[in-house]
């Protein structure tokens, strides 16, 4: 059963991030949609933003604007938090 409470729901992505982050996976399935989902190591590695918009998007917001990003993923990393 996937969770519905949003606070589940991010609790739940940051569980399943951070058990495919320590296992070395480069993915993990959205617990809600079941879609696969990059972690950031994985997008890390690519060397530079895709611009889709990845969840865990390890650039910051003026790379993921150049590859032409018009809604920036993690806000926080305009100042520098990775």
């Amino acid at each position: 059963m996937s969770p519905q409470n949003p606070i589940d729901v991010e609790q739940a992505i940051a569980a399943a991030h951070d058990r495919a982050e320590s296992r070395g996976e480069p993915s993990y399935r959205d617990p809600r949609t079941g879609y696969q989902v990059f972690t950031v190591t994985t997008l890390r590695s690519r060397g530079t933003c895709c611009g889709s918009g990845c969840r865990h998007c390890p650039w910051p917001a003026e790379e993921q604007r150049r590859a032409g990003r018009r809604t920036i993923t993690n806000p926080g990393l305009e100042q520098g938090e990775v």
